[in-house]
């Protein structure tokens, strides 16, 4: 069975700086997105273990552990996707997102409205998490998500499409216990179309909540 792995950078480790200092992109790549994927892939050997010895006494922390790790994974590999050294700014039609930037209108009211609550969402976090911005099958609009850890606090179906990682190993180095001010600074690193690819792709997907019974 194919196993988990851990993606390449599609820049190199300085490409995000002054925003994300070197050192973090180094460290939260290579140490921290790598641990996850160790624990994706041991999780799973351990289940295939249970399975085989019929011994499921450990099945329920094997289960929390494979969605931690597992989404920690998914998560952080859409995370360095949704960065550019050339990003920021607010997505345009003149610049090929005009779909994306319709929706998050549609949805919010003002690209004004949307950043406030997703970096609201992203600097609130409870301990470690993300805010999420999500596309939402059944109403076919974007919502914003408060995600705890990696897995909490998500609602069931919506696909993620840019993600800011509130956990402190994300920024602690370079912004202290600053939060905010993390979360502000990556709006000028977004990439808006990685975005708007993600949101083309999960609107032509065929989900199973919207199958006809």
């Amino acid at each position: 069975m194919p196993v988990y792995t851990l993606p390449e950078l599609p820049y190199d480790y300085a490409a995000l700086a002054p925003v994300i200092s070197p050192e973090i992109v180094e460290l939260h790549h290579d140490k921290h997105h790598a641990a996850y994927v160790k624990g994706a892939n041991d999780t799973l050997e351990q289940l295939a273990e249970a399975r085989e010895t019929e011994r499921w006494g450990s099945v329920n922390g094997l289960e929390k552990s494979l969605a931690f790790h597992l989404s920690g994974h998914i998560l952080h590999s859409i995370y360095w996707q949704n960065m550019t050294g050339e990003g920021g700014g607010e997505p345009l039609a003149a610049d090929g997102v005009g779909e994306l930037a319709e929706a998050i209108a549609e949805s919010f009211g003002s690209f004004a409205s949307f950043k406030a609550q997703l970096s609201k969402a992203a600097a609130t976090t409870q301990g470690s998490g993300w805010g999420v911005l999500a596309y939402e099958p059944l109403s076919g609009r974007l919502i914003v998500e408060q995600v705890y850890d990696h897995q909490g606090n998500v609602g069931q179906g919506a696909t993620p499409l840019l993600v800011f990682d509130a956990w402190e190993h994300a920024f602690y180095l370079q912004y202290r216990n600053q939060k905010v001010d993390f979360v502000e600074a990556m709006w000028r690193v977004v990439n808006w179309q990685d975005v708007a690819r993600r949101y083309a792709a999960a609107k032509s997907r065929t989900d199973v909540l919207l199958l006809a019974p």
